[in-house]
């Protein structure tokens, strides 16, 4: 969101932005608090959730450092349409509602950035309401892989993995379902669990389950 300023307008944001740690678990975001700023993730993962009105905690999306968030509710000048809860202990910055205003209003670069950014949240929210449509578990499980998945020096993984339980909240199914998923690839060999961290040693096998072959 930053990268591009320069240095005279990175001075100017730097008193306002306010440093907050949480704990594990603690909430960052309620949902129907007042979009009040925006927050940017600098270490640690945090989760944003949804509550239905059974009570059930549905998991939305991860975010991992470099993200930032809450900036729906600052630019619709409106409640926040979710919660967001540390995943671990985090540590996050938070620019008031009327410097992030003034940047996206004069700081070409980052009304580009926040565009990009819009846009690629309305495509991965398409393809997550896809995904939970899918009626068979384990497929539903191979395309959440797939949906996470990302290539980098070391070959396709998924970085940050949420656990066995943050995986099943947020695709309708229980934490034993997804564990006998990523037993069975792993032992196909087509995954490689690491700590925090899933190898997938071959795509071409997981997208061929992702399609039912």
């Amino acid at each position: 969101m930053l990268a591009e300023l320069s240095d005279e307008e990175v001075l100017a944001i730097k008193p306002e932005m306010r440093i907050r740690q949480y704990a594990k678990r603690e909430v960052v975001l309620q949902k129907g608090g007042s979009g009040d700023g925006l927050l940017f993730l600098l270490s640690g993962q945090l989760q944003v959730i949804d509550i239905t009105e059974d009570g059930r905690a549905i998991g939305l999306r991860m975010l991992v450092p470099g993200d930032f968030f809450g900036e729906i509710a600052l630019i619709n000048n409106s409640t926040r349409s979710a919660s967001v809860v540390a995943m671990s202990d985090v540590l996050v910055g938070f620019l008031p509602a009327p410097v992030a205003m003034r940047l996206f209003s004069h700081s070409p670069s980052v009304a580009r950035q926040m565009l990009r950014h819009l846009a690629q949240k309305i495509q991965r929210d398409s393809e997550f309401r896809a995904l939970l449509s899918i009626n068979n578990t384990a497929k539903r499980i191979y395309s959440f892989i797939v949906l996470m998945q990302k290539k980098n020096p070391d070959g396709t993984v998924v970085e940050n993995l949420p656990t066995h339980q943050d995986i099943a909240n947020m695709i309708n199914t229980s934490r034993e379902t997804v564990t006998r998923a990523l037993l069975t690839l792993a032992q196909q060999g087509i995954v490689q669990k690491e700590s925090h961290r899933l190898i997938i040693k071959d795509p071409e096998a997981l997208e061929k389950l992702v399609k039912g072959d």
